[in-house]
């Protein structure tokens, strides 16, 4: 079962026709993280939520699936 920031992630990513890749690249992690959270097996740990935030242009609160965008 996809947690909702694994939803929030697959959502963001697909809007900006990024592949797990290309995202991976942008914000200097690798191509496994982004799976691993996106399938909900993994979360991202503080830098990365925070490097996810700025690239998306979005809040840590909106990727936890706390708030609204």
């Amino acid at each position: 079962m996809e947690s909702q920031f694994a939803q929030i992630m697959i959502a963001l990513r697909s809007e900006k026709g990024l592949s797990q890749q290309a995202l991976a690249d942008e914000i200097g992690i690798s191509k496994g993280c982004i799976s691993f959270w996106e399938n909900g097996l993994r979360e991202p740990k503080l830098s990365n939520l925070i490097a996810l935030s700025k690239y998306f242009g979005v809040s840590i609160d909106y990727l936890a699936g706390l708030k609204d965008y």
